[in-house]
């Protein structure tokens, strides 16, 4: 609803096309415009190219054997099936990440059985959501003043945060203690409770913020599998141990390929380099934003960009004005195209790369901030007011400015 607004507020209706798959873009160099191939076949042309498709749009299926020998409903959690009705059901839901812990309570009422099968436990925190009261809306109201105080609060409450994660480990020390208390209330079997202890340090992985999910897991109903799953037959999940667990259906809250930037696409920049064998060894880009070989070409929420605590939409409104001032400074100069300097774009990385070695995400944990070789490609090791500060004005001396094409 709130999208609808906005897309009805700014008049953006006639400027989006919806439905529409990209398949691959190519710069040409001589008249600096990137051609964007459509999957239906359509040719676009465009002056910069803008890429928003974020770091979690890309489904992460697992490789199990069997999953092609399944009879019953099976899909992931990014494209749920609303025409499966689940009720009455029994189910195998693969996954106790950020995504389960969102729809696995809201299933457990309905179904007769769910089977939550975790590879790894997640540290939770409460989630003290709750509606503003009439009189501090009345409050607001009259004074505005008070409410943009109670919204740096927030901001400064969570930016704080960081620190736990980076230069003060120490700092997440109360919130794992609040976590084991959670569990000895909420948890009564011991054995549950010791599957749902993390072994690694707060933050490692995603953090969760819920109140409804260790209580589900304590229902009748459910039951918390951690036994790796050997494989699927027809109607039924069959673990390592030997246990086979029938099913009606299969849900994969298993994520989102986190690392794989940009990917199904096929990007083409200078000189033909394509950005998957310049990503090879993993995700960089200046600022998260621009890559050095791919000219008018900038990221929003790209590598390491994503946060462990805070606001991705404070990251977001900090590169967004970046690449417009970007854009505005390429068309004053009356150049073709800009492209970052590799140097400046190595100096970044190393800078933000050195940072990254001492916090909690490089920690012996399974998560998606990082690609198989253990390099964290996802995460800022920072203060997002430092990130905004970085990206206040773009500094042209950083790239390479092409000259006009001749008449």
């Amino acid at each position: 609803m709130y999208l609808e607004h906005c897309t009805d507020k700014y008049g953006l209706r006639d400027h989006l096309r919806l439905n529409t798959e990209v398949a691959s873009c190519e710069f040409d160099e001589v008249s600096g415009r990137w051609w964007i191939q459509l999957a239906d076949g359509d040719r676009l042309e465009a002056d910069f190219l803008i890429t928003a498709t974020g770091q979690l749009s890309l489904p992460a299926y697992p490789d199990i054997p069997g999953l092609d020998r399944f009879k019953g409903a099976m899909f992931h959690s990014a494209h749920w099936n609303h025409d499966c009705d689940l009720t009455g059901k029994r189910v195998a839901s693969l996954g106790t990440g950020a995504s389960a812990i969102q729809y696995v309570p809201e299933i457990a009422r309905m179904v007769e059985k769910l089977y939550v099968l975790q590879r790894s436990p997640a540290w939770l925190v409460p989630k003290p959501d709750r509606p503003y009261r009439p009189r501090q809306k009345a409050i607001f109201r009259r004074f505005p003043w008070l409410q943009r105080l109670n919204r740096w609060s927030v901001y400064w409450r969570f930016e704080a945060l960081i620190l736990a994660l980076t230069r003060a480990k120490w700092l997440a020390k109360p919130f794992m203690a609040g976590y084991e208390r959670r569990l000895r209330k909420e948890i009564p079997d011991p054995d549950v409770r010791a599957k749902l202890l993390p072994d690694y340090p707060l933050g490692c992985k995603r953090i969760l913020i819920s109140n409804d999910f260790l209580p589900t897991l304590a229902r009748p109903n459910v039951e918390l599998v951690t036994d790796p799953i050997r494989e699927i037959g027809a109607d039924r999940v069959i673990t390592v141990d030997g246990a086979e667990r029938e099913v009606d259906a299969i849900i994969f809250g298993t994520g989102f390929r986190a690392t794989d930037f940009l990917a199904p696409m096929d990007v083409t920049g200078l000189g033909g380099r394509d950005l998957n064998e310049a990503w090879r060894d993993g995700a960089e880009a200046y600022l998260g934003i621009a890559v050095s070989g791919f000219p008018n070409m900038f990221m929003l929420y790209g590598p390491n960009t994503n946060l462990g605590v805070g606001s991705i939409i404070f990251m977001l409104e900090s590169q967004i004005a970046w690449v417009l001032e970007a854009m505005q400074q390429l068309e004053r100069s009356g150049a073709r195209w800009m492209d970052v300097d590799p140097d400046a774009q190595r100096r970044f990385n190393a800078d933000v790369q050195e940072r990254l070695d001492d916090t909690v995400w490089t920690a012996q944990c399974h998560n998606w901030y990082k690609t198989e070789s253990g390099r964290v490609v996802n995460n800022w090791p920072g203060f997002t007011f430092e990130y905004r500060r970085l990206t206040r004005h773009p500094n042209l001396a950083d790239f390479t400015l092409a000259a006009p094409a001749e008449a």
